[in-house]
């Protein structure tokens, strides 16, 4: 069977790491912040009210999934700025609408199940066409 590059071996623990990142409600809660800009720990743990280590572990799983980027600031060390990785966003909207596109369901007859089995007993063979 031929998995489609949706679903191929190399992208399936990323979008794994990635959905399990985001499935944390504080870490969407933060993602969701970082949409509207960066921010740093102070402003991130004003708005959400998250202790600092709490605060501090969280941006790392969104970091280490590649969702977030950090940086220090560039007058005073101690200022970590948090920001959205726009390929990576850009990336997992366009893997994600797939994914999750209507028009990739498609109708098909499921012969598990007494329901299955009657109607395989029901519907007639194809006939090969030569």
């Amino acid at each position: 069977m031929i998995k489609p590059p949706l679903m191929d071996d190399q992208i399936l623990p990323e979008a794994t790491t990635v959905l399990k990142a985001l499935a944390d409600p504080n870490r969407l809660r933060i993602f969701n912040i970082l949409m509207e800009g960066d921010s740093c720990n102070g402003e991130l743990n004003e708005r959400l009210g998250l202790p600092p280590n709490l605060l501090s572990h969280h941006l790392r799983v969104l970091r280490q999934a590649g969702l977030v980027r950090s940086r220090h600031d560039a007058l005073d060390a101690r200022w970590i700025y948090y920001t959205v990785d726009r390929e990576a966003a850009h990336r997992w909207q366009t893997w994600l609408n797939e994914l999750l596109n209507p028009a990739r369901i498609q109708e098909r007859l499921c012969l598990c199940g007494p329901e299955g089995q009657q109607q395989a007993l029901e519907t007639p063979p194809l006939k090969a066409v030569l």
